[in-house]
């Protein structure tokens, strides 16, 4: 939803008028669920009811809107026949002028879904951080990323806070029960204090440490001799977005964690995998 409040506010801020598009309901297979909407101007939109014919023709139609050619409507469409599109289902798709009231419930309500989207941790800014910001930028996190080197950082991509510091223990406190942690320092040492801290916390959703099965074994060693339970341990996933494909690029690995982080701490119990 962040790109879509930036968006917003820039629209506002300039004057233009805006309609939105919503999906208020969808039966059998739709692109886009109820709920799903998107904000549309006379020459741009953002977000999006699942694209295709079906975003198109309703994007047209809000613009004729905005033009001042009619009122807010309410259409059926069956995707298959009316449309030419392969999923079959139906929606009903709502389109109405955007006055003050609505775009500043749109803004609510993007801050509270963003209050409850799952918290992430990022320990390292080296070139597999740097790629890892990146790909997790967009989705639906609350995402830190940590390393005391200001010169490693390079830009900062848009929603992700940088903090710039060697407290460790201070950023991993902030983390709320059901968080998730990604450890990737250019010291083996402090990997391991980190990734120590958050085992023996034993509530994160998600704790993730860049390295090889040796470099898990070692670790796994360690933590029995400081006492970690073998089933705190056992959470770990070392290596991350291990799929059997062996490519060291780090946009390759970041592409791999990406989809590694949407199963475990999007969506699924990452302790069960």
């Amino acid at each position: 939803m962040d790109d879509i409040i930036v968006t917003l506010m820039a629209w506002r801020r300039a004057g233009w008028p805006v309609a939105r598009v919503t999906i208020s309901a969808a039966l059998g297979s739709t692109p886009r669920e109820a709920g799903s909407f998107m904000l549309v101007t006379a020459e741009r939109l953002v977000g999006t009811i699942g694209g295709g014919r079906l975003e198109w023709e309703c994007a047209a139609r809000a613009r004729s809107l905005l033009a001042g050619a009619g009122d807010a409507e309410e259409l059926e469409i069956p995707l298959g026949p009316e449309l030419g599109q392969c999923c079959g289902g139906r929606v009903r798709v709502r389109i109405e002028r955007a006055d003050d009231p609505m775009l500043d419930a749109i803004v609510r309500d993007a801050d509270a879904a963003r209050a409850g989207q799952p918290y992430l941790l990022l320990f390292g800014a080296g070139h597999v951080g740097r790629a890892l910001a990146r790909a997790l930028a967009p989705l639906p996190l609350r995402l830190s990323w940590i390393d005391p080197r200001a010169e490693e950082f390079g830009p900062v991509p848009e929603g992700v806070a940088a903090w710039m510091t060697e407290d460790w223990e201070g950023a991993l406190a902030t983390a709320p029960p059901g968080s998730g942690i990604l450890v990737l320092t250019p010291s083996h040492r402090l990997d391991a204090l980190i990734v120590g801290a958050a085992l023996e916390r034993g509530d994160f959703r998600y704790i993730g440490l860049i390295g090889s099965k040796t470099k898990r074994r070692s670790f796994e060693a360690g933590f029995r001799a400081v006492g970690l339970e073998a089933g705190r341990i056992a959470t770990l996933v070392c290596p991350i977005g291990d799929r059997g494909i062996r490519d060291k690029r780090p946009e390759i690995i970041a592409a791999l964690v990406a989809a590694e982080i949407v199963e475990r701490l999007l969506h699924g119990d990452a302790a069960s995998s």
